[in-house]
């Protein structure tokens, strides 16, 4: 009967009606229990469980009990996890095990693990997901032969003649062999070629062919006068070990490439499980696999035939030249390793290098990826997938994916810099999330998932402000769900700090833990809103991957060995700094695409804008369609370079010149094909420009834009939803807003706070509203129908009525259990104080001040402070503080005439952790001579003023 009279109450509201369609079963049924308008809010107020955070849960060598799972379910409960990944790992190396067994994966014993996690986690409605496999990528000590992964690669000797030569294949395969970070000690060696070649090579016809002598074990051959470089073409069968696998999973790493394999490995997987247990979809939500981090695997059985099959024409001749020289995870070291090839030899050998990263993309999809999705769909669970890594499609890899996921990392210079020499420094999303978050909006999906918090360079010292600023930005890139990495199976009887295998030490034992349930409600939120709407983007940009990988062959997605082009990443976030958004597309995407009234529709999205971001190569057919797409009113915007060729090496010359005459009948167009100059610096300033010059409407338009402040837009029937952030953790950043009409028209503007749940009324004069941003601050801004609310009364930063509190107390309540005592007349860095640079704790500061007319004083500005803040005056608490500007309103608590202050600190642990010289896992972290941290800022510095 609810259900019916809400209807009947909404049902001259089309709005209304369409958000009811779009949301899942558990948002519908909160939906039926609130008065019109309130339910989206109310999913908002008080997410479900499925929209909280999970984590990845890395069953430390398998040496788990089932007493211990229990607890720690119940404790990430309490906690605000929403679900677990159970991920299988390698014990972490230097930590005491305690004695503790390790269980085999897939053994009796860890299923019948894994089921009372199941139980355990369904009674506390736990979501559990399930890793395929241990570590990464999966593979098992008991593949065999062509089930194992394998790559080609090369080894080059540079030989002066003339003279007589003799070298042993042993020598030819020692040079070869890449340094990977994980390889496989019973990898096999085969060589498939050896040639001899002028080292500037202008024509295959110079290519002297030895690979007769391979059977003999020794290759013996006269060099000729000059200077020549030596070929040797080599095969690695089980070229690579499992990236910390736990028992039973550890070993060689499957075959990609190998359908025949893979659904061997997967479906002994969930035939052992499922024959102990029943079926696995009474239990998960989805299969989970990590990133194709396959160390370069390029190679199976019937590769050469399937190039033939697929490109029309002989790989090998042609493969040796395509190479470089590669080592850990398959990334290139040496560009310059072979030899120097003349420019119509170098042109052909671009095109193959294209057309066998082609091949292999197309080989990962059909062999793997689908194999897997078919899989999940046979289990009834999703599938859930980072859909990238070396030689696949960074756009089109996460379309098959139920729940496509990103990765977001906490690194240094995080809050601090926003560099556009390096985008990997002060953002957290990686390059590859505007690539997954894209592919998901294509094909109008919203549940986008990420690893997020992935932590190697800050173990120790992230702190809760940190997390946030890295997670605002995931969402920025994308992301609508985070799974938080991680969460270690640890015993409490575990020496401190426990077992750490990797990440942002998500443990009761840190100190920040006992306010950890506030970030987790503030991602929950945001979660719970995200999935209901889509995010809006009108403008497309179209990354060079076909021309990167021509020149230089596919990157290891999401740690490629550089940029290609280095500004690539700075031109989706000024889109977005400008109060633009963008969607990445590719040249596939284009090709199935419709143009009508100027825009490119695919799937549920459509976009009036093209940025091409220096893309020199493209096949006729993509260009047809950008024609077409020009023509009916669409603009095409060709930043450094517009096409000149085509790709792959089949009819070269007849697609070139389809490119040409397409080229032209586009320029034919100069007010919707524009070439720009690439942008030198400042690339905000440069986007900025051209809003201006080419009249690209922001549906948001920010007075003063500053790359640490960006936005997305999120719509849902009848909702418009703004989100802007500050990765700035030192400095605010307050910004007028004037806001399209489109979004405000018959609505009401309000803010909706993430970290309360609360909402108020925003008052905007015909769209035109202030944020002032402060340090790590974020805003929601969302327009409604919903009427009725209290109105927006920020505190306010800076006042009259000025009071200074001095000679402080401070006692230190260190985790060790040791206290502290010191006395300051003013307030300063702890690490500045040698005798409280270690501290890892609480820092509790107390002092009293007088205040002549308590009426007029409303708020305590803590100033900086490193660390959760929590205030007390007079005895009466004033809340706790994790992020961003200290202020607290206090006219309720203070009284005219003597007044006391009591501030908590809570400090990061790292300073401390690096003191333990003889705790081994404190070191490995902290004093790691590859990545030594510095010492950290803590405490409250100031200075703390009432006004």
């Amino acid at each position: 009967m609810k259900r019916r009279r809400f209807l009947a109450q909404t049902s001259a509201t089309v709005t209304s009606l369409a958000v009811m369609n779009a949301l899942p079963a558990t948002a519908r049924n909160i939906l039926n229990n609130q008065p019109v308008n309130d339910g989206l809010y109310n999913l908002f107020k008080n997410p479900a469980m499925q929209y909280r955070p999970f984590v990845r849960w890395w069953w430390n060598g398998d040496k788990v009990e089932k007493t211990e799972l229990t607890r720690e379910l119940k404790l990430l409960k309490e906690a605000g996890i929403g679900g677990v990944e159970i991920n299988p790992i390698q014990f972490p190396s230097v930590t005491d095990d305690l004695g503790k067994p390790s269980l085999q994966w897939l053994s009796p014993a860890w299923i019948d693990m894994l089921e009372h996690t199941f139980t355990e986690a369904k009674k506390l409605g736990l979501t559990c997901d399930l890793i395929v496999g241990s570590g990464w990528p999966f593979g098992a000590e008991y593949l065999e032969g062509e089930e194992r992964s394998q790559v080609v690669v090369i080894g080059t000797k540079r030989l002066e003649g003339p003279m007589d030569y003799e070298i042993s294949l042993f020598d030819l395969f020692k040079e070869a062999d890449p340094k990977f970070s994980s390889a496989f000690p019973g990898r096999q060696m085969e060589m498939l070629s050896v040639k001899l070649v002028p080292e500037q090579l202008n024509s295959l016809e110079e290519v002297v062919e030895l690979s007769d002598q391979i059977n003999t074990k020794t290759i013996k051959f006269k060099v000729p006068h000059g200077k020549y470089i030596l070929y040797g073409t080599v095969k690695i069968l089980g070229s690579m070990e499992v990236i910390n696998g736990a028992p039973g999973a550890n070993g060689p790493v499957l075959n990609h490439y190998n359908e025949a394999a893979v659904k061997k490995y997967l479906y002994h997987m969930s035939d052992t499980i499922q024959q102990k247990i029943g079926p696995l979809s009474n239990h998960i939500r989805a299969f989970f696999t990590d990133s194709l981090e396959i160390e370069g695997a390029n190679w199976c059985a019937d590769m050469a035939a399937e190039f033939q099959n697929r490109r029309g024409y002989d790989l090998m001749p042609y493969l040796p030249f395509t190479m470089y020289k590669i080592g850990s995870m398959g990334n290139t070291w040496d560009y310059k390793y072979g030899a120097d090839l003349g420019p119509d030899l170098n042109e052909t050998v671009e095109r193959v290098r294209y057309d066998f990263d082609v091949t292999k993309s197309e080989l990962i999809r059909e062999r793997f990826i689908k194999t897997f999705t078919d899989w999940c769909k046979a289990n009834k669970v999703k599938s859930r997938s980072q859909a990238y890594g070396r030689g696949y499609y960074p756009l089109e890899g996460s379309f098959d994916i139920d729940i496509p996921e990103c990765e977001t990392w906490i690194k240094y210079g995080i809050g601090k810099e926003l560099s556009e020499a390096d985008y990997r420094l002060g953002r957290a999303y990686s390059m590859v999330n505007k690539y997954v978050s894209s592919a998901a909006h294509l094909k109008g999906k919203r549940l986008i998932s990420c690893e997020e918090l992935t932590n190697t360079d800050m173990v120790f010292n992230a702190t809760l402000e940190i997390l946030k600023i890295a997670g605002d930005q995931s969402m920025i890139s994308g992301v609508t769900h985070p799974v938080f990495h991680g969460f270690n199976y640890s015993p409490p009887e575990a020496p401190f700090p426990g077992w750490v295998r990797y990440g942002t030490f998500l443990n009761e034992r840190n100190t920040f833990w006992p306010q950890f349930r506030q970030f987790t409600d503030y991602k929950a939120r945001y979660s719970a809103l995200l999935q209901q709407a889509d995010m809006f983007a009108d403008i497309a940009v179209l990354p060079p991957v076909a021309d990167m990988w021509s020149i230089f062959g596919a990157q290891n997605e999401p740690f490629p060995s550089f940029s290609y082009p280095t500004y690539l990443t700075l031109i989706w976030e000024s889109i977005h700094q400008n109060g633009n958004a963008c969607d990445y597309v590719s040249d596939s995407v284009i090709e199935g695409s419709v143009m009508k009234n100027g825009q490119l529709h695919y799937g549920p999205r459509k976009y009036h804008t093209l940025f091409m971001v220096d893309v020199q190569r493209m096949q006729p057919a993509t260009l047809e369609k950008l024609y077409a797409f020009a023509s009916s009113g669409g603009r095409i915007f060709c930043i450094e370079n517009e096409p000149e060729k085509s790709l792959g090496k089949n009819n070269r010359q007849q697609n070139n010149q389809q490119v040409q005459n397409w080229i032209t009948r586009l320029k034919a167009l100069p007010k919707n094909f524009i070439l720009l100059p690439k942008p030198e610096s400042n690339v905000l300033e440069w986007y900025q420009n051209l809003q201006q010059k080419y009249g690209l409407t922001p549906y948001v338009k920010i007075d003063s834009p500053n790359s640490f402040v960006t936005q997305v837009r999120y719509q849902t029937a009848g909702t418009e939803i703004l989100l802007f952030i500050n990765s700035d953790a030192q400095t605010a950043h307050p910004i007028k807003i004037a806001v399209n009409k489109a979004l405000y028209a018959g609505k009401q503007a309000w803010i909706w706070e993430a970290d309360t749940g609360n909402r108020y009324k925003l008052d905007s004069h015909n769209g035109m509203i202030e944020l002032n941003l402060g340090p790590a601050d974020s805003r929601l801004v969302v327009f409604d129908q919903h009427e009725n609310g209290s109105p927006w009364l920020p505190n306010a930063v800076a006042g009259t009525q000025t009071v200074t509190p001095a000679n402080w107390t401070i006692e230190f309540k260190h985790i060790d259990g040791t206290i502290k005592r010191a006395a300051l007349v003013e307030l300063k860095d702890l690490k500045d104080l040698p005798d409280f640079v270690n501290m890892a704790g609480h820092a509790v500061y107390r002092t009293q001040f007088n205040v002549t007319d308590a009426g007029k004083v409303k708020y305590v500005n803590l100033g900086q402070v490193y660390g959760l803040s929590e205030v007390s005056i007079n005895g009466v608490s004033m809340g706790t503080k994790w992020y961003g500007r200290r202020i607290y309103p206090v006219k309720e608590a203070l009284k005219t005439g003597l007044n006391t202050i009591e501030i908590k600190v809570t400090t990061s642990m790292g300073n401390y952790m690096k003191t333990l010289v003889d705790n081994p896992i404190a070191q490995k972290w902290t004093n790691n001579p590859r990545r030594p941290q510095p010492v950290q800022s803590m405490g409250l510095v100031g200075p703390v003023t009432l006004y």
